[in-house]
């Protein structure tokens, strides 16, 4: 599916159980877009990757005094860059479509599931809340999706770097292989304290968004009781709670930004001191030195997608929960099939407890 295909004939029938299993539908149903992402980001990634052993080779040229394999080292850092920029503009292009056509058949979905429902919408979900998993919330699940196949291209970059390291130079390509996966699973404990701030920044910013959609609604009888300030004072307060959520979900986001600064520096400390060590000892080359330390810099741009891949379930997860719950409501109907006769309830509506009198036949407003 391309962006000039949209809107799509039919946007499929959603699996709308759980917001994982509708993340899960929505991947599934964009599995085409998913490997050609994947395919440009390998080709991305893998040539990245490659820069450190050109660079390794050149250094080595220029201590044989070689000048045909510091050429030959010039051509292959040159066709590695042209193989980055191609892959890095067809990754950003194939990511970029699969959010937009993501997000395109949720919309899709949620439109097909109003014009059903029609006004019992409303009803049975706050009119802010529709507003909010239409937009936001969108937006979030696009993202998952989008970066679910540069995750993958990534990882398996990795695992491609480590393997060819083991291989190159046994003895640091352990300290890295062994080194990574703690690079990557480092932060794992600090994942479910981040989600559930997360979680409960969206919570809070859906509350407040659906109390402003609200309020824009029945601005016009708010005015008439002189009740706009007592709801701008709500959504005062609403907003203050956001605010205070998102500082605290960002604060648990930058200790896991830096601890994936703090670790790959403390490795690359560890292999430039083994490898210096090596070298003095002539186990190791110095180009093979210089190989292994820009592979381990090399390294720290596609560990930040496991970052990218966490932030972005932790955001779509509840995202995707809200739009699911919208998914699966369905209309109510009479069991007993046709239609009944309506009887218009009559008489004077009373209220004990508050001694609240409203009689019929003439408007009451009650301000609370």
């Amino acid at each position: 599916m391309q962006i000039s295909d949209l809107p799509y004939p039919d946007p499929g029938v959603p699996d709308a159980r759980s917001g994982p299993l509708f993340l899960r539908w929505l991947g599934r149903n964009q599995l085409g877009g998913q490997f050609k992402s994947l395919a440009w980001g390998l080709l991305h990634f893998s040539s990245v990757a490659g820069l450190p052993y050109g660079v390794g080779y050149a250094v080595q040229a220029v201590v044989d005094g070689s000048g045909a394999r510091l050429a030959a080292a010039g051509g292959l850092i040159v066709l590695l860059g042209v193989t980055i920029a191609c892959g890095d503009t067809m990754l950003h292009r194939t990511a970029v479509t699969n959010w937009i056509t993501a997000a395109a058949r949720v919309q899709q979905l949620l439109a097909r599931r109003t014009a059903t429902l029609g006004a019992a919408l409303t009803r049975r979900v706050a009119a802010g809340e529709v507003v909010a998993v239409s937009t936001g919330d969108v937006e979030k699940i696009g993202w998952f999706v989008e970066a679910l196949s540069r995750f993958a291209a990534a990882a398996l970059t990795v695992v491609l770097v480590c393997v060819s390291l083991v291989v190159y130079q046994p003895a640091l390509g352990i300290v890295v292989a062994l080194g990574m996966p703690v690079l990557a699973l480092a932060v794992l404990p600090l994942l479910p304290r981040a989600t559930r701030r997360a979680d409960h920044q969206r919570e809070k910013a859906g509350r407040a968004t659906e109390l402003a959609s609200d309020t824009v609604a029945g601005l016009r009888v708010l005015r008439g009781i002189g009740g706009e300030e007592l709801f701008l004072d709500r959504y005062r307060r609403a907003s203050q709670e956001v605010r205070k959520a998102a500082v605290r979900s960002a604060r648990m986001w930058s200790l896991i930004s830096s601890i994936q600064v703090l670790l790959p520096g403390l490795l690359l400390i560890v292999v430039v001191w083994y490898g210096v060590h090596l070298a003095r000892e002539g186990r190791i080359t110095v180009g093979e030195l210089v190989t292994v330390y820009s592979a381990v810099m090399i390294l720290n741009y596609p560990l930040r997608h496991f970052e990218e891949i966490a932030m972005a379930y932790s955001f779509s997860r509840p995202s995707a929960q809200r739009a699911a719950r919208v998914l699966s409501l369905e209309r109510v109907t009479d069991p007993a099939g046709g239609l009944r006769d309506a009887v218009a309830p009559a008489g004077d509506l009373y209220d004990p407890a508050t001694g609240l009198l409203a009689p019929a036949g003439r408007l009451t407003a009650v301000v609370c």
